[in-house]
């Protein structure tokens, strides 16, 4: 039997209550070339040259890449808010053009058959690796990472305060900025040694 739970604690039931989670920009052609984008937040990054993301069968982005094989995934930024949560809540089914409606634009990646969105800083180019219709887990391979110069600090490392990405509270149903810097990575706790 599990153990009780402190009487300071509240039991929220089984949710995905995880923080931060990301605000994933995936970009494909359909059939006839045309840019479809969809705003995803159940994705990470599953090993070194691995990004996993859930997307749902009905999608018209898993059509495009269970047919192109490619797609493009960028986190969202706090200044494209408005187009990016309009590019999640239309359906590329729907309105075949909305990203040309949300105002923003699309090159060709160099690295495999889909678009890098312009206006977002940084993109994951990536081959599928496979699709589970069962689990409806996309899992695809990252072959190249480009970044606008404008994000990048002195020494050529990307500086998340100028990338500026946004998490998905999914409690409250918002959109928040990434915070300030707490702490130092594989250091900080070399004090405790």
């Amino acid at each position: 039997m599990p153990a009780e739970v402190d009487s300071m604690r509240k039991d929220l039931g089984v949710k995905p209550f995880l923080y931060p989670m990301p605000v994933l920009m995936i970009a494909t052609y359909d059939a006839d070339g045309v840019p479809n984008v969809m705003n995803a937040a159940w994705g990470c990054i599953s090993d070194e040259r691995k990004v996993s993301i859930t997307v749902d069968r009905s999608h018209k982005t898993t059509a495009n890449i269970l047919a192109r094989k490619a797609f493009t995934v960028s986190p969202a930024t706090a200044s494209h808010v408005v187009a990016c949560d309009y590019l999640g809540i239309v359906s590329g089914n729907d309105v075949p053009d909305k990203v040309a409606r949300s105002g923003l634009h699309v090159t060709g990646s160099g690295k495999v058959d889909a678009p890098v969105i312009d206006e977002l800083p940084l993109a994951l180019e990536c081959r599928m690796v496979s699709y589970d219709d069962a689990t409806e887990v996309l899992v695809g391979e990252i072959v190249g990472v480009s970044a606008d110069e404008g994000i990048l600090s002195a020494d050529g490392r990307i500086d998340v305060s100028k990338l500026d990405p946004i998490t998905y509270d999914t409690v409250n149903k918002k959109y928040l900025r990434l915070g300030d810097i707490v702490g130092s990575a594989f250091s900080d706790g070399k004090s405790l040694r």
